[in-house]
């Protein structure tokens, strides 16, 4: 049944996860405006920033794959419940290499000498209330196992 309001839950935060690729996750300012979105690797800044952003890049539509797929699964609740658990670990991995990365751009030009000021965009504030709506989903998958316990008891 798909309207119970985990699944609300479940879709909006894999919007978020997937409109989260498109808009930038952090900026970098000083003569020029960078923009830092996933996949925005800039090799010059070194292995591990390419590393963190492509990583960044393959765990946003992965956490998005992963929350519509538990939107299906409303038959098997256990299975909804440990894929809304992967979510949120994907939620973090995604989260920590898209800082990782930002961290080591910011490393790149601090060593170029420039005056570089920093900021968090759009793209790290849409990714913020993921855990938050994986965690009522998982609250309402509970709040339906429960239910059905009951009705099986009589």
């Amino acid at each position: 049944m798909l309207a119970r309001i985990q699944s609300l839950y479940l879709l909006i935060a894999a919007l978020l996860a997937a409109l989260s690729v498109f808009v930038p996750f952090w900026s970098f300012s000083s003569n020029e405006l960078v923009l830092f979105y996933d996949f925005g690797a800039r090799p010059e800044a070194g292995i591990l920033q390419v590393t963190a952003s492509y990583a960044a890049g393959i765990f946003s539509p992965l956490t998005a794959i992963v929350s519509v797929a538990a939107i299906f699964l409303y038959k098997k609740r256990s299975l909804q419940s440990n894929l809304i658990v992967l979510a949120v670990l994907l939620f973090m991995a995604d989260l920590l290499s898209g800082l990782t990365a930002a961290h080591f751009l910011n490393q790149y030009f601090q060593g170029t000498g420039l005056e570089i000021t920093h900021k968090p965009e759009s793209g790290m504030f849409m990714m913020l209330p993921e855990p938050v709506l994986f965690w009522m989903a998982l609250k309402g998958v509970k709040k339906d196992e429960k239910i059905v316990n009951a009705y099986k008891r009589l």
